[in-house]
């Protein structure tokens, strides 16, 4: 166990659960360097953590011969500039014979290379990588790409083997732990966070809780909150607490809101019903409330119903939807039914120097069914740390998941279920950047140049650039205006989705009238020019010829195919039709496109 005093969010991860402030310079032979350097990659790569969030976390540092730092640089999010040209970039010829750090071998998650070729065509002599990219289409690609060009690549674990290493390997882990557990498992990340006085309680016997911890626990609170994809409470916390899950601190985005409640037992006015600043799910049991649900509904609250309700269930649903980690903030009741499901990884403990007292006063976890001490959960790599009069401690349920999962071939699993043919290839599915089809996305990044609102050609970072701009093109006012500068100066595709979302939440009236009218006919043109640009990502559409591709986003039920199929998969048909342009087979490639419903 180590002892972490006033440490923020990224030293909790990198330094305390790697334990990597236990080892210097100085005292680990050789590979000392190497380890101290890595792990910087990973403090790096880690600075991204909920700026636009969910995606892998990418750090580089590259030093000369002589072992000084000539870059740094760190992965934004997806859709920008890789860490390793960043960094590259940035050292010039100084990286002419240098070496280069990385927490985790390079995703080629577009189809171009970029982060490979940046590091041969820099000069770059040597690469020491902290794992390997925990996807297994990804897995391995870039090292055997490396090494094919003459660099000469370390892989700790395995080329570098030493206890310094293991714990320079550690920290890389903890930093992508989210998208580790996604490729291993099918729930995300989930952290337990609560806060109790020292004698165990999260409020008095009458229900009051504020505040049980102090003002800079609260703060880290947000910041741990933050780094996250999503936030969940149950019912209970929404009828006593009333909260809204929106305050932040020293930037970083708001996670999305989710209610989870059996019986759908939810006040008709709630602070979480505002939709303005950002989104809230409400996951309910089938049936329940159908009144209330189309309450919520025309409040903008997504209503998500399941046969059966259980924290299981939901986390898998959630994992489809493209989320790596997801923050707790609920009462015992759903934190025991959380813990039992065996979906939670994490927890964050803050205790207070207060008691209470009360036979009644609620607890952090309720029943788990344990009699006996020797039931009792122990937590791994336990950390403690001073957060202004509270104590923090922190620790993991249950291990990480294998960096390196076995997964069956599609051969060897057709030797165990024949009804799983290896020769059939019906239906392509793309999603996130890093799934095997993700360039596809309209959220990859590859620039365009197309009008703005002006007619004047100019570059947009991506389709989502231009395709959220448009929503307020032609409108007569100057917040619409703003709106479209700032989509155009949004660092990744992401952080212009949030602001043409939220912006036409909060002023429908914005948003040009015939939107609803062209938006397909925006979306196609954008696409049209990025697939005609890029003879890579041309060549990628032009190889699922014969599948049917879809766009699968659970929760879109317009532009994906839903989550049973019921969405209508506009951005799959749109993909499918400038294919069939691209093939020949259709009369003109220049008209719009015309799909049916």
């Amino acid at each position: 166990m180590a002892l972490c005093l006033n440490l923020s969010p990224v030293s909790i991860i990198c330094k305390c659960m790697a334990k990597a402030s236990s080892h210097s310079t100085s005292n680990n032979g050789p590979h000392a360097f190497d380890a101290a350097f890595v792990r910087r990659a990973a403090v790096l790569a880690d600075k991204s953590a909920g700026l636009t969030s969910p995606h892998p976390n990418f750090g580089c540092v590259i030093t000369t011969p002589t072992g000084a730092v000539a870059s740094e640089a760190y992965l934004y999010a997806q859709g920008t500039t890789p860490a390793e040209a960043q960094a590259v970039a940035a050292a010039g010829e100084l990286c002419r014979g240098a070496t280069a750090y990385l927490n985790m071998e390079p995703g080629d998650c577009h189809g171009d290379h970029a982060a490979v070729s940046a590091l041969v065509q820099g000069g770059v002599k040597r690469v020491v990588i902290g794992m390997r990219n925990p996807l297994q289409h990804l897995r391995g690609n870039a090292v055997r790409a490396l090494r094919s060009q003459g660099l000469q690549v370390d892989l700790l674990g395995e080329d570098l083997t030493s206890k310094v290493m293991e714990d320079a390997q550690k920290a890389c882990i903890l930093v992508n732990a989210p998208l580790i557990c996604r490729a291993a498992s099918r729930v995300p990340f989930s952290v337990l966070k609560y806060a109790m006085t020292l004698d165990g309680k999260i409020a008095a016997s009458s229900g009051h809780a504020s505040w049980i911890s102090s003002k800079q626990s609260r703060n880290l609170v947000f910041e741990l909150r933050g780094r996250s994809d999503a936030v969940i409470v149950g019912g209970n916390t929404v009828r006593k607490d009333n909260p809204r899950l929106t305050a932040r601190h020293g930037g970083g985005h708001m996670p999305i809101r989710i209610v989870m409640s059996q019986t759908l037992n939810l006040p008709e006015e709630a602070n979480l019903w505002d939709m303005s600043e950002v989104s809230t799910i409400v996951v309910t049991q089938r049936g329940a409330r159908r009144s209330l649900q189309k309450l919520l509904a025309s409040k903008g609250v997504e209503v998500v119903e399941f046969d059966i309700l259980n924290p299981r269930d939901v986390m898998e649903y959630f994992h489809d939807r493209g989320y790596l980690s997801i923050f707790w903030e609920c009462g015992g009741t759903l934190a025991a039914a959380a813990i039992s499901s065996g979906v939670i990884h994490k927890v964050y403990a803050f205790v207070a120097p207060k008691i209470i007292g009360g036979k009644n006063a609620p607890t952090p976890v309720g029943e788990l069914g344990m009699v006996e001490m020797s039931q009792a959960l122990n937590l791994i790599d336990v950390c403690y740390e001073q957060v202004g009069p509270d104590m923090l401690i922190s620790g993991f349920l249950q291990p990480l998941p294998d960096i390196l999962p076995t997964i069956p071939s599609l051969d060897e699993t057709y030797a165990v279920d024949p009804t799983v043919s290896p020769y059939e290839s019906s239906i392509i599915f793309f999603y996130k950047t890093w799934d095997p089809y993700g360039a596809l996305s309209n959220f990859s990044p590859h620039p365009i140049q197309m009008p703005d609102e002006n007619g004047d050609n100019v570059t947009w970072l991506s389709v989502e650039h231009y395709y959220q701009a448009h929503k307020f093109i032609g409108m007569d006012d100057t917040l619409a205006r703003d709106s479209i500068e700032k989509i155009k100066s949004a660092k990744s595709p992401e952080e212009a989705a949030k602001i043409g979302r939220s912006m036409q939440r909060k002023r429908p009236d914005l948003v040009r009238p015939d939107w609803d009218n062209i938006k397909i006919d925006v979306m196609y043109r954008a696409l049209k020019c990025k697939f005609s640009t890029y003879p890579h990502l041309n060549t990628m559409l032009l190889s699922t010829t014969g599948s049917v591709l879809v766009e699968a986003s659970p929760h879109d039920l317009f532009w994906g195919g839903g989550r049973d199929g019921e969405g209508l998969n506009y951005l799959g048909r749109l993909l499918m039709k400038l294919r069939s342009e691209f093939l020949g087979e259709s009369s003109s490639s220049c008209e719009s496109p015309s799909i049916a419903v």
